[in-house]
C-alpha cells in the first residue's frame, strides 16, 4: 500500500494574482492617472494663476465698460432682448469686447499648458521613468491632453462666472434662462477654440526637443493668425482685388469677401464669428450684408438652434482643427523613441 503525501498542496489565492482582466483595467485607467497629475501640476503652478488673473483683469475691464453704455440707455435697453448678453459682445470705447478679448488671450492658456507637456518630461529625464511604467505610451499623451483640457475649462468657469457676477451686479440685472444657455454655448465653443491651441502646443512639445522652442514657435503662430491676421487679409486682398480711386461698389465688396476669407483661415476669425452670432440672437449672418440685404432682413431674434445653424461650419472647423493638430501629436509621440 502507497502511503500518500502528508504535505500540503500549495494553493494559490486568486485575489492576489493579477488577472488580464485586472491588467487591461488597470491600463485603461493609465490616462486617468497622469490626467490628475497634471491637473494637479497645472492648476496649483505659478502660470495658471498669474494667466487666470490676467483673463480675468481683461473680461472685468470690458465688462465694466460695456455696463456703463447699458445703464446710460436704461430706456431703451430694457426693449432689447438678451440685454445682458450684450456685457459680451458690446466695445465702447474703443475697448474690445469680452469675447474679442478671450479670443485674443485664450490662447495663451492653451499654450502654456502644452508647450512643455512632452519636452519638459524628457529635459529632466522623467520621460523614460514615465513609459517604464505599467500604462501604454498613448495613456501618456492622452492624459496630458485631457488634464490640459481639464485646466482650460476650469479657468473659464471661474472667468465666466466672475465677469457675469460683476456684470450683474452693475447692470442691477441677472441673465434668464436663454441667456445662461447662450453663455453656456460660448463657453463651450472657447473651449474648444482654446483646445486647438493646446492640441498645437502639445504637437510643438512632440516634435520640439526644448520648451523654450516649442514655446517661441507657438507664440509666433498665435501672433500671426490672432494679431497679424487682419493686416495679412487686407495685403492679400489689396493684392488681388484691388480697388482702384473709380473702383464700383461690386470692386470694394469683391475686396470685402477676399479679406474676410483670408481671415476665416485664422481660427480667431472662426472662432470670433461663432461666438459672436451665439452670444446676439439678433444677428441673422456671418458674412458680409450689404445695404439692400440688411434692409430686407426683419428684426427679429432667433432661437438657439438658429444660431448653431448659422455658425455649424465655424465650429465644425474649430473642432476639426483640434483633432487634426491632437492626432498629429499622438501619432508623432507614439512614433518617438522616449527611453533613450
Amino acid at each position: 500500500m502507497v502511503p500518500t503525501s502528508s504535505t500540503p498542496t500549495a494553493t494559490t489565492d486568486s485575489s492576489s494574482v493579477p488577472t488580464p482582466d485586472h491588467d487591461i483595467i488597470r491600463f485603461r485607467a493609465g490616462w486617468r492617472i497622469v490626467a490628475r497629475k497634471e491637473f494637479a501640476d497645472h492648476v496649483h503652478s505659478v502660470r495658471f494663476v498669474i494667466l487666470l488673473v490676467l483673463v480675468a483683469l481683461a473680461g472685468l475691464a470690458a465688462v465694466h465698460s460695456a455696463s456703463g453704455p447699458i445703464r446710460d440707455a436704461a430706456d431703451s435697453a430694457t426693449q432689447t432682448p438678451s440685454v445682458f448678453l450684450l456685457l459680451f459682445t458690446l466695445s465702447p470705447e474703443r475697448v474690445p469686447a469680452f469675447h474679442e478679448f478671450l479670443g485674443i488671450l485664450g490662447p495663451l492658456l492653451g499654450i502654456a499648458f502644452g508647450f512643455d507637456a512632452v519636452n519638459g518630461e524628457r529635459a529632466q529625464g522623467t520621460l523614460p521613468r514615465l513609459v517604464a511604467q505599467p500604462i501604454h505610451r498613448d495613456e501618456i499623451i492622452n492624459g496630458k491632453f485631457a488634464a490640459g483640457i481639464s485646466a482650460i475649462a476650469l479657468a473659464l468657469a471661474s472667468v465666466i462666472a466672475l465677469v457675469s457676477a460683476y456684470g450683474a451686479i452693475r447692470l442691477g440685472i441677472g441673465p434668464t434662462q436663454s441667456d445662461l444657455v447662450r453663455i453656456f454655448a460660448f463657453y463651450a465653443v472657447a473651449v474648444v477654440y482654446i483646445a486647438l491651441w493646446l492640441a498645437l502646443s502639445l504637437l510643438l512639445s512632440v516634435v520640439s526637443r526644448r520648451a523654450s522652442t516649442a514655446a517661441l514657435a507657438a507664440i509666433a503662430i498665435w501672433l500671426v493668425l490672432t494679431l497679424f491676421a487682419g493686416l495679412i487679409a487686407g495685403v492679400v486682398a489689396d493684392t488681388f482685388r484691388d480697388v482702384p480711386a473709380d473702383a464700383t461698389s461690386e470692386d470694394v465688396l469683391a475686396n470685402a469677401r477676399l479679406e474676410l476669407t483670408v481671415r476665416r483661415l485664422s481660427p480667431d476669425q472662426l472662432y470670433k464669428e461663432a461666438t459672436g452670432v451665439l452670444l446676439n440672437p439678433t444677428r441673422q449672418s456671418t458674412g458680409i450684408l450689404v445695404l439692400e440685404q440688411n434692409d430686407l432682413a426683419l428684426p427679429s431674434t432667433l432661437p438657439l438652434d438658429q444660431s448653431l445653424i448659422l455658425a455649424w461650419w465655424q465650429l465644425i472647423s474649430l473642432v476639426a482643427g483640434a483633432v487634426v493638430l491632437f492626432a498629429a501629436a499622438y501619432v508623432t509621440f507614439m512614433r518617438q523613441e522616449v527611453r533613450a
